[in-house]
């Protein structure tokens, strides 16, 4: 949060798949205005739900477009992987294009996401056991396609209250690729960290926070 108020100075601020709210109310409570993207009524509802959710804008929509209720934006941010829910390099190439057009000037794109790391699927595919009770297991299963770049995954919870799954799907993307991406929108990378707290960023690291920002005319 402190890092994401010192790179918003004084807004406004556009977060990609806002969700429930987990960072942005708390940015909009520093009195920044603040707007969000989500493609979930669901989740935009339990934003709306907890306190000062009331302050942020949300446009319902696919984020691989930017359709912002609002703008130019001093900072645009995805956090938590969030960029890896556009399944297609063209609709990640075209969120970077998107975001470039709703950048005032000087303003920034901020992404969370980890680094890939291949090596954790065995034959394509992995399985972990969360929690495994006599009356309760908790696993995560999924399958890995490394020339699409594509992570299936299903989340499997059983117990005496009957069986959920959780499915999901993402694309990862690798940090020079990302920074290939933004090149293409016109923005350059200004800095990279393996995480908030402005870490270095090494080979062993497992997730990082870019910064970008306009290329000079």
């Amino acid at each position: 949060m402190e890092a994401l108020a010192e790179l918003a100075g004084e807004g406004p601020v556009l977060e990609l798949g806002v969700g429930t709210g987990r960072l942005a109310i708390p940015l909009a409570e520093r009195g920044l205005e603040v707007d969000g993207i989500d493609a979930s009524d669901a989740m935009v509802g339990k934003l709306r739900e907890k306190p000062g959710g009331d302050r942020v804008r949300v446009a319902i929509g696919d984020f691989a477009s930017v359709p912002a209720p609002g703008g130019p934006y001093r900072l645009v941010f995805v956090a938590f992987n969030t960029i890896y829910a556009l399944l297609h390099q063209d609709e990640q190439v075209g969120c970077f294009r998107a975001v470039a057009d709703r950048l005032a000037p000087g303003g920034l794109f901020v992404l969370e996401s980890f680094v890939p790391d291949p090596s954790r699927y065995d034959r394509g595919q992995r399985v972990e056991a969360f929690r495994v009770e006599a009356d309760h297991v908790d696993i995560n299963a999924s399958t890995h396609d490394p020339v699409g770049q594509r992570v299936a995954f299903q989340h499997v919870v059983a117990g005496e209250e009957g069986v959920r799954m959780y499915p999901g799907e993402l694309r990862y993307v690798w940090p020079s690729e990302m920074d290939l991406m933004a090149r293409l929108a016109g923005l350059r990378l200004r800095s990279r960290h393996g995480g908030w707290r402005g870490e270095p960023f090494t080979g062993a690291s497992t997730r990082h926070v870019s910064v970008y920002e306009g290329t000079p005319l």
